[in-house]
């Protein structure tokens, strides 16, 4: 059984370490990518501060879907290039959002987000498989120590998709 330890002391480099080592430990011995990502974005959920959601969308005939994740309820399709999500996936890189009323093409699946941090998950033949898309309720909620440690933990979960 999974039991999560107190992380709420931790600087934000040693909280994406630990957070990286129980996910690995979680999902190790799991072959089902579904079961896979939920777990992810259930620990993450409930281990990152200052978060509203936390999921996948992933790439499934040419656009992106949703997949697991943990708040309310999303969009269920994105397209390439669209918002941070679709530009993340098309263009393969992370991208952090300080104001999403501000993104050009922003596309509002939930109100309350404010900022948002997306990270293509990339297979180890440079094909996109889909994203892991955080979102905050505070402004410019993510940095580059955020931006670190979710890219570790996108290169985990990408590794078990393949």
């Amino acid at each position: 059984m999974f039991a999560p330890s107190d992380l709420s002391r931790l600087s934000k480099p040693e909280l994406y370490n630990e957070l990286a080592t129980q996910i690995s430990a979680l999902i190790r011995d799991e072959t089902d990518p579904v079961a896979n990502m939920a777990n992810c974005a259930a620990v993450l959920f409930n281990s990152v501060p200052r978060l509203n959601w936390v999921g996948f969308y992933l790439l499934k005939g040419g656009e992106l879907v949703l997949g697991p994740f943990q708040g309310r309820p999303a969009c269920v399709r994105i397209a390439f290039g669209r918002g941070a999500v679709g530009t993340a996936a098309e263009k393969r890189t992370t991208i952090r959002v300080a104001n999403v009323n501000e993104y050009p093409g922003h596309i509002v699946c939930d109100s309350a987000s404010k900022s948002e941090i997306v990270v293509p998950l990339v297979s180890d033949d440079s094909h996109i498989l889909g994203v892991l898309d955080v979102d905050s309720p505070e402004l410019e909620r993510f940095d580059a120590e955020d931006e670190e440690g979710l890219r570790a933990i996108g290169k985990i979960i990408a590794a078990k998709l393949q």
